[in-house]
C-alpha cells in the first residue's frame, strides 16, 4: 500500500510543470486531441499525396522498404527530442536544448538557421497552395491563374488571424486539417482492399499525356518481379533523400509541449505513436496505391512529372472527380503546413527575440512578448510579413532563381540541425541535468550514433543528384560561413 503511494506521489511530481512554467507567459490550450492529431498532420505532407509517384518510379516497391527505414531514424530523432522535451516542458522550442547542451554558438546558429528554414519553406508552401488552388478550379474548367497572388493573400491573412486569436484555436484548426488527410488516405486503403477482394479489372487510362494499359487490382502487381534496385543502386540511393523530405518537419510536435496541456503525460503517448503513423498511413498508401497501379506505369510527363498516386487510383476507381478530390486534399495539407509553419515560425523568432540583448533590434520591435490572448503574436506577424513576400519574388527573375536556390539549400540546412539535435541529447544524458525519471530513450549511445551517421549518410546522398548537387553545397556553404560567424560573435550580456 505504501509502495503505490509513493509510485503515484511519483507520477504526480513528474506530470507537475507548474514549477517550470514561472518564465512561461504561453497559454496551455493544446489538449491530448489537438496535438495527438497535430503529430499526425506533421507526418502526412503534399509529398506523399503529390510526391509519391515520383519516389515509386525510381525505385519500385523497394521504396517501401526506404519509407519505413528513414521512417525509424526519424522516430529515433522524435524520441531524442521527446526526452529533452520532457525534461523541461517549458522550453518554446527544442532547439533550446542545442545552446544548453552543445554550445551557445550552435544553440545561435541552430535557432536563426531553423527560423530562416521556416520561412523560406512557408514561402514555397503559400506559392504551393495559390498552385493547387488554380489545378482545383482548372478541373471544372474555371481558371484563376490570374488571381494566384490573391489567393496567397487571402490564405496567409486567415492563417495568420488563427494564430493570433488563441493556441486553441490554432489546435482545432490543425485538428480538422488532419482529419481530412486522413480520411483520403484511410479512404484509399479500403477502396485497395475492396478491389483487391473483388479482382477489380480497368480500362487502358490517360492521364497528363502519359497512356497506362489496363491492367487487375491485385498484390501480384507489387510482388511480381520484384527487385530491391530494379533501376540500379544509384536510383536506390537517390530515393532516399526524397523520402527524407518527405518527413521533413516531422519534429514540428516538438515546439507545442509548453502550450500542451499535462505535457508529461500526452507527449510520450503522441510520439510513441509515431511509428504507427508511419506504417499505416505511408506504408498502407504506398501498398494500397502499387497494389491497383503497376509500379512501372509510373512514367514521367513530357515536362518530367509524374502524375499524383492519389488521382491514378481513383481513376482507376472510375471516380471521375477523382482530381478535384485529391487537389482540395492537398490545398488542405498544403494550409495545414503553413498554419504549423506560422506557428513554428513565431514562436522561433519570440525565443530569439527573448534570448537576445536589451539592445538589440529584436528586443526593440517587442518581438519578445506575448499578446493579451497569450501568443506571441508580433513574431507571427513578423514571420508572416516576410512570408507574403513570395508573390514578389517570383514577378523578379534573377531574385526568383536565388530564392529557389536558397529554398532548395534550406532542406539541406535542416539536417545540420537534426545532427545538432541529436549531439544535445547525447551530453544531456551524460550531464548533471540527466532525469533518471523521465522519458528516457534506451539504448542512446547506440541509437544516438546511429542517427547521426544517418543524416550524414542522407546529406551525402544529395551529391547524388544532379538537381540536388547546387543545394548540397549551398548547405555546406552556410554551415562553414554563419557557423563561423556565431562562433566569433559574441553576444552582449543581458541587463
Amino acid at each position: 500500500m505504501t509502495d503505490q503511494k509513493e509510485n503515484q506521489q511519483k507520477r504526480s511530481r513528474l506530470k507537475d510543470v507548474d514549477h517550470l512554467d514561472q518564465n512561461n507567459e504561453m497559454e496551455r490550450g493544446l489538449k491530448n486531441r489537438h496535438v495527438q492529431f497535430i503529430a499526425i498532420g506533421g507526418t502526412i505532407g503534399t509529398g506523399l499525396f503529390l510526391g509519391s509517384g515520383e519516389s515509386i518510379a525510381l525505385t519500385g516497391p523497394s521504396i517501401i522498404f526506404v519509407y519505413i527505414a528513414v521512417g525509424l531514424f526519424m522516430f529515433i530523432l522524435m524520441r531524442a527530442i521527446g526526452e529533452l522535451m520532457y525534461r523541461d516542458p517549458s522550453q518554446h522550442t527544442f532547439i533550446n536544448f542545442i545552446g544548453t547542451y552543445v554550445s551557445p554558438a550552435w544553440g545561435k546558429f541552430a535557432g536563426w538557421s531553423y527560423w530562416i528554414v521556416l520561412i523560406l519553406i512557408g514561402m514555397t508552401e503559400i506559392a504551393a497552395v495559390s498552385t493547387y488552388c488554380v489545378s482545383f478550379f482548372g478541373t471544372f474548367g474555371i481558371d484563376v491563374s490570374s488571381y494566384k497572388w490573391l489567393i496567397e493573400l487571402v490564405f496567409l491573412v486567415v492563417l495568420t488571424a488563427v494564430n493570433l486569436i488563441a493556441v486553441k484555436v490554432f489546435g482545432e484548426a490543425e485538428f480538422w486539417f488532419s482529419m481530412i488527410k486522413i480520411a483520403l488516405i484511410i479512404g484509399l486503403i479500403l477502396t485497395a482492399a475492396v478491389m483487391v477482394v473483388i479482382h477489380f479489372s480497368y480500362p487502358a487510362q490517360t492521364l497528363n499525356g502519359v497512356t497506362s494499359p489496363a491492367g487487375t487490382v491485385t498484390i501480384q502487381n507489387i510482388l511480381h518481379g520484384f527487385q530491391l534496385a530494379p533501376n540500379g543502386w544509384m536510383s536506390f540511393v537517390m530515393a532516399f533523400p526524397m523520402v527524407f523530405f518527405a518527413y521533413e518537419l516531422i519534429e514540428f510536435v516538438g515546439v507545442t509541449v509548453s502550450e500542451t496541456e499535462n505535457p508529461r503525460e500526452i507527449l510520450p503517448k503522441a510520439i510513441n505513436q509515431l511509428i504507427y503513423r508511419i506504417l499505416i498511413f505511408y506504408v498502407g498508401a504506398l501498398v494500397a496505391i502499387m497494389c491497383i497501379v503497376p509500379w512501372r506505369n509510373f512514367v514521367p510527363d513530357a515536362q518530367g512529372s509524374v502524375a499524383s498516386p492519389f488521382i491514378m487510383v481513383f481513376r482507376y476507381a472510375g471516380v471521375d472527380w477523382a482530381a478535384a478530390l485529391v487537389f482540395f486534399v492537398v490545398i488542405t495539407a498544403a494550409s495545414s503546413a503553413l498554419n504549423s509553419l506560422l506557428y513554428s515560425a513565431g514562436r522561433h523568432l519570440y525565443q530569439l527575440a527573448d534570448d537576445a540583448p536589451s539592445t538589440s533590434l529584436l528586443s526593440r520591435l517587442k518581438l519578445g512578448e506575448v499578446s493579451t490572448h497569450k501568443v506571441p503574436a508580433r513574431a507571427i506577424i513578423a514571420s508572416a510579413a516576410l512570408i507574403i513576400l513570395s508573390p514578389i519574388v517570383s514577378m523578379i527573375p534573377a531574385v526568383k532563381s536565388a530564392f529557389t536556390l536558397f529554398s532548395s539549400a534550406s532542406s539541406a540546412v535542416i539536417i545540420f540541425i537534426y545532427i545538432l539535435t541529436m549531439v544535445a541529447h547525447y551530453r544531456y544524458r551524460t550531464s548533471p541535468a540527466f532525469a533518471r525519471d523521465g522519458f528516457l530513450m534506451r539504448g542512446y549511445r547506440v541509437f544516438d550514433v546511429v542517427g547521426i551517421a544517418f543524416f550524414v549518410f542522407i546529406y551525402g546522398s544529395l551529391f547524388a543528384s544532379a538537381e540536388r548537387l547546387v543545394p548540397a553545397i549551398a548547405g555546406l556553404v552556410w554551415l562553414v560561413g554563419f557557423g563561423a560567424y556565431c562562433m566569433v560573435k559574441k553576444e552582449p550580456a543581458q541587463e
